[in-house]
């Protein structure tokens, strides 16, 4: 019997940004960057970066997904962040499933930041 490995390649290299903390990608520090500035100005409240959260459905916790970052705003919205590279298979479904369970809360706002020639994939609108 043969077994065939898919190997995960990727062009992204671990960057340090101005707080010293390692970020997975250039592209991901350079927005951490934007945001310590935006912070020193007084334009967000505050910042986290790289959240792992539990995706519960029906008290069931399927998965966890990691966010890039939660933004804290002045006027008290909440915004998660996500800035990718290149979207896989299994980020489209836990996304589907972030959106699903956070896009009803409310003062949430839900953002991608894509890198290169990807477009973001589109929110679904709530069926009522």
């Amino acid at each position: 019997m043969v077994y065939y490995v898919n190997k995960r390649w990727t062009t992204a290299k671990k960057t340090i940004n101005n707080n010293g903390r390692m970020n997975d990608s250039k592209f991901e520090a350079g927005y951490a960057n934007e945001l310590i500035l935006r912070k020193k100005a007084g334009d967000i409240k505050d910042f986290e970066e790289q959240v792992t959260l539990d995706l519960e459905v029906n008290g069931y916790r399927v998965c966890t997904y990691r966010i890039d970052f939660i933004v804290y705003h002045n006027d008290g919205m909440t915004e998660y962040v996500e800035c990718k590279g290149y979207p896989t298979d299994v980020w489209k479904l836990k996304w589907k499933l972030f959106e699903a369970l956070f896009t009803d809360k409310p003062d949430t706002r839900l953002t991608i930041e894509m890198q290169g020639k990807y477009k973001p994939p589109k929110l679904r609108k709530l069926i009522k």
